[in-house]
Parts: structure tokens; C-alpha cells; sequence
């Protein structure tokens, strides 16, 4: 029996991107399954009985007590004699690459969903990147969930070209088809649009996520200021935390609060209700590992405008499924959002449907995952 081992640095990223995909590798193989993550008592008690929770100490950023977790996870490590470990986000990485290391886990792999590095300049890029080559060299494999991003990463010199793979077309645990059911599409966009007080009409844009600089939020935020000006039926809504950090345009988030068509809808547990109420979704990120909340709107059949970044490019067809704009340019983002208006949005919906069906289905996507992890562990 093989024993695996996943680790993050909050439990939210298990819940996200891996809690299914173990589910999937339990259902098809006799392996021993152990999640590593912050602190969580409520999110330990909601795992399957068949996956140990370990829970270790860790914080987002720069923190001393990152030594602490290091040296808990070598410990463990080293008790359970896992046959592989996956590590992910940026704080787990480090302490699990260097602990895995020590420890000598024979496969230690990184799956690179995202890079902090991208989305800084001057000495804080060299520092950033400085670790991520750290922590790539400590690995035995990587997975970038892109294939863009591997290939930037080859070319960053991050890791030899001969190192790294991305699993099927990219991302991080597929798509599931039937959450997104595009069958309902129109009842969905009339139930939200009604909750929400938003014309039937209305031509609306929309965005899942954080609202913080790197996300591209202020240029959305100024881009649809200029537009609001000239598209009285245009509207915007935010779905996700409605709090915006210290990286956000002060002026621009009071425009936003006090303008009645920009919607703040908060958390949801029902995202691809609120996806079927908008006619485009706009991603422009600075910097993303792929982008989930592309290919989640091209499976409601939403067009999406996205950043010309590794990830989100992968997650779409250019002039196909929408439009790629240059990163933080506020010109591009605004010109595209005005002529997506006019855009034959039913075959950019249909092309995008497609497109998911055919590269991202999620229970082939774990499949494909499972022979993955087979091979690394020498089963194949």
C-alpha cells in the first residue's frame, strides 16, 4: 500500500483544488491519504474517515514560525515514510521542499499553481524568484497546472527543460460538468439578475475572486468607470470576498461602493448561478497559476476577457472563447469590453462549452492524475 501525502498552507485550497481528486485516487486504489495544512478544527472534522489530518502550524507570508513548521513536517515526514508527497502554494512549498529533502521522501512533488515572484519588480522579484528556484531543485517533479506556465518557467530558468509536465490540457482539478449545468442557463441568469436587481437587459460583466491589485482590479475598476460613463445598461458584478486590500485604488473602490451597477455580491456557494447572470467574464490578472474561473465560465457558456499571461491563455480560445488584452492596460480592457458588447455571444458561449467538455472534464482529468501519480511512484 502506498502512502501520499498532500500539503498546503490553508485547508480552503484543499477544499478547492485536491479534496476530490483524493476522493477519486481512494475510490481506485488501496493507497493511505494524509492532508497537511494550517490549523482547522471544523475543516478536520469534514473529512472522509479514510483521510488523516495532520494539521501543522502555517500562516500566508513571511514568518518566523515557518522555521517551526519546517521542522514539524521533517519529523513527520520521517515517521510516516510516505512513498510521495504534494506540496502547493507558496508558504507549504518551501517548508515541505526542504523538509521532504531531509527527510528523503523518494518522490516530492511541486505542483506549481502559481508563482509569487511574477507579480513583483526589482529586489523582491530577485528574492521571490531566488525561492522558487529552491524550491523547484528540491523537487524530484514539478506540475505546473499550465502548459504556459511550464514553458515560461523553462525559460526562466527555473528548472531544466527535460523537468516538469502538466497533466491533459492543464488546471488543477478539471471541470465539473454537471455543477455547471448550461441546460439551466437562462432560468439561473433570470433568478440571479432578479436577486440582484439587475435589468433583464442589462449587459453585464462579471468577476470571481479576490479584489486585490494583482488580480488586474483596478484597471477593471477603472475600465468600467470610463465605460458606465457612455453604457448606461452596463453592470459589474463581484462574487467573492466584497473587502478589497490595501493594494486597490482607494478612489476607485469609493466610486465602485457608491455606484448602484457595480454589485457586490459576496461569497457564494452556488458560483455557476451567479456565472450564468453575467454575458462576459473578465480575468485581468497580472499573474495566475491557470485561472479556474475561466474555464468555469466557458462551461456556462460565458465569454471571458483575460490577461495575455500564462494560465488564463491556456484556458481559452483567443477570438474564439473572447479576448486576450495586454496585462494593465486599461486602454486594451476597455476597448475590449465595448466591443465584446456586440459580439456574437451565443457562438463565443457555445465554442467555450465545447472547448471544456472536450480538454477538462473533471472525473478524466482525475483519472489522467492517477496514472500520473502511478508513474512517479514506479507502478506503471
Amino acid at each position: 500500500m502506498k502512502k501520499i501525502c498532500y500539503i498546503t498552507t490553508v485547508p480552503s485550497t484543499i477544499n478547492a483544488f485536491i479534496l476530490e481528486s483524493a476522493k477519486y485516487i481512494h475510490e481506485h486504489t488501496d493507497w493511505d491519504i494524509t492532508f497537511v495544512c494550517d490549523e482547522d478544527e471544523d475543516f478536520g472534522a469534514s473529512l472522509p474517515e479514510y483521510i488523516h489530518y495532520h494539521p501543522i502550524k502555517m500562516e500566508r507570508g513571511i514568518s518566523f514560525a515557518g522555521i517551526g513548521a519546517m521542522l514539524e513536517m521533517k519529523r513527520f515526514f520521517k515517521e510516516q515514510k510516505f512513498d510521495l508527497i504534494q506540496y502547493s502554494t507558496p508558504n507549504a512549498s518551501l517548508y515541505a521542499s526542504m523538509a521532504g529533502k531531509m527527510a528523503k521522501v523518494p518522490v516530492r512533488l511541486y505542483c506549481q499553481w502559481g508563482m509569487a515572484f511574477v507579480g513583483f519588480s526589482g529586489l523582491e522579484r530577485r528574492v521571490f524568484k531566488a525561492v522558487e528556484k529552491y524550491v523547484c531543485s528540491s523537487a524530484t517533479w514539478i506540475e505546473p497546472d499550465s502548459m504556459g506556465n511550464l514553458d515560461f518557467s523553462h525559460a526562466e530558468g527555473l528548472y531544466p527543460s527535460d523537468k516538469g509536465s502538466v497533466i491533459w490540457n492543464g488546471s488543477a482539478c478539471g471541470v465539473k460538468l454537471d455543477k455547471f449545468q448550461v441546460e439551466n442557463k437562462d432560468a439561473w441568469r433570470s433568478l440571479v439578475r432578479e436577486k440582484l436587481s439587475i435589468p433583464t437587459d442589462a449587459f453585464v460583466y462579471g468577476y470571481v475572486g479576490r479584489i486585490t491589485r494583482d488580480k488586474g482590479i483596478n484597471e477593471l475598476l477603472a475600465a468600467a468607470k470610463d465605460l458606465f460613463a457612455v453604457e448606461k445598461n452596463a453592470y459589474l458584478i463581484f462574487v467573492g470576498p466584497d473587502e478589497a486590500d490595501a493594494t486597490i485604488d482607494v478612489k476607485l473602490m469609493e466610486w465602485a461602493k457608491a455606484e448602484r451597477r457595480v454589485i457586490f455580491a459576496g461569497f457564494v456557494s452556488d458560483v455557476e448561478k451567479y456565472l450564468a447572470a453575467m454575458d462576459t467574464y473578465v480575468l485581468p490578472s497580472y499573474r495566475e497559476g491557470f485561472g479556474m474561473g475561466v474555464v468555469e465560465a466557458e462551461a456556462m457558456a460565458v465569454p471571458v476577457i483575460v490577461s495575455n499571461i500564462p494560465g488564463p491563455t491556456d484556458a481559452m480560445l483567443k477570438d474564439v472563447t473572447g479576448y486576450v488584452i495586454e496585462k494593465k492596460s486599461i486602454p486594451e480592457l476597455s476597448a475590449a469590453m465595448k466591443r465584446i458588447m456586440s459580439a456574437d455571444l451565443e457562438a463565443m458561449g457555445t465554442a467555450g462549452r465545447k472547448f471544456v467538455e472536450e480538454g477538462f472534464e473533471q472525473q478524466e482529468f482525475f483519472r489522467r492524475v492517477l496514472e500520473d501519480r502511478k508513474s512517479l511512484m514506479g507502478e506503471l
